[in-house]
This record gives C-alpha cells, sequence and structure tokens, in this order.
C-alpha cells in the first residue's frame, strides 16, 4: 500500500496506537465506523463494503444492531469493542453534529480515545473545523483526490498490521 507523506502522517499514529489495542484487546474489531443516518444506505455503507473486502473487520450499525435492540446500548458496546474510530466526515454529519444527534455522541466518546481517524468525503477540513475543531485537529484522509475504495484500502492496510 503507498501512502502520500500526508496520508502516512495522519496513519501512523493511528496504527501504531490500534497496534498497541490489538496486543491489550485481540477480542476486539479493527474499526467502528461512526456515520450520519442519512448516509447509511449510501457513503456509509459504500465504506463499509470497501472495509471489509480489504480485511478490516468493522462495527457498522447497519450490520450490528440486532432487530428490537437498544440502539444507543449497542453502540456503546461497538464503541468499546473497537480498536479504533473511524468517523466518515459528509455534508450529513456535520448537519448530524450540528443537531447533536447520535453521531455526535459516538464522536464524542471517539474524540475522548485519541483513537480516531476523520475520513473526509464531500468536505473540506476548513468545513470539519467550522462545525468540529476538535476532530478536524486530527490528522485524517480525504477523497477529494482519492476514490473512497482507496481511502478504505489504505486504512484496512493499516489495520490489517494490527493483529501481526
Amino acid at each position: 500500500m503507498s501512502y502520500t507523506p500526508t496520508e502516512w502522517r495522519a496513519v501512523e499514529p493511528f496504527t501504531q496506537k490500534a497496534s498497541e489495542q490489538a496486543q491489550a484487546h485481540p477480542e476486539r474489531r479493527d474499526l467502528f465506523l461512526c456515520h450520519a443516518w442519512d448516509d447509511r444506505e449510501g457513503s456509509a455503507k459504500e465504506l463499509y463494503g470497501h472495509l471489509k473486502s480489504n480485511g478490516a473487520s468493522v462495527w457498522f450499525s447497519e450490520e450490528d444492531l440486532p432487530l428490537g435492540s437498544l440502539m444507543i446500548r449497542e453502540i456503546d458496546k461497538g464503541l468499546r469493542n473497537s480498536r479504533v474510530g473511524i468517523v466518515l466526515v459528509t455534508p450529513a454529519l456535520l448537519k448530524s453534529i450540528e443537531a447533536e444527534g447520535v453521531a455526535e455522541k459516538e464522536l464524542a466518546v471517539l474524540l475522548s480515545t485519541r483513537r480516531v481517524i476523520p475520513v473526509l468525503h464531500g468536505v473540506s477540513f476548513n468545513d470539519l473545523n467550522d462545525v468540529s475543531p476538535m476532530l478536524a485537529s486530527h490528522a485524517g484522509l480525504s477523497t477529494k483526490e482519492s476514490s473512497l475504495d482507496n481511502v478504505a484500502a489504505k486504512v484496512a492496510a493499516a489495520a490489517a498490521a494490527l493483529a501481526a
């Protein structure tokens, strides 16, 4: 997998922390996918598919919320049982954060872990900074100059190194 210098600066600390988590908690999934509700059938589902096809184990609400379960409780378990959080930052997510929806609550938890990487899709870091300066302060990846599939492959490649 080939990274630009900027991408590697974003992924390297994530890989180190995730590697430590993999050794301490081998039972956990590689990634927790935080996304806006409105993206669940579109870009979030697409990113999830790309991450899975590239070998990462991912907690994704559309796949991991059992019927009849208490959504917030299941999300809490997913957050606890994942090594690293991926935040799919889209225009819909920015609106959800401003409205203090479920994604905003997931984001608050992920920010407290310092194991979070934003994946910008259809927004810029400036757009993100206007809504969440704390998340924008984390190095991340963007689909501006790369496809969602390519970004997912880079995240999954870093996650795949976790078990080694």
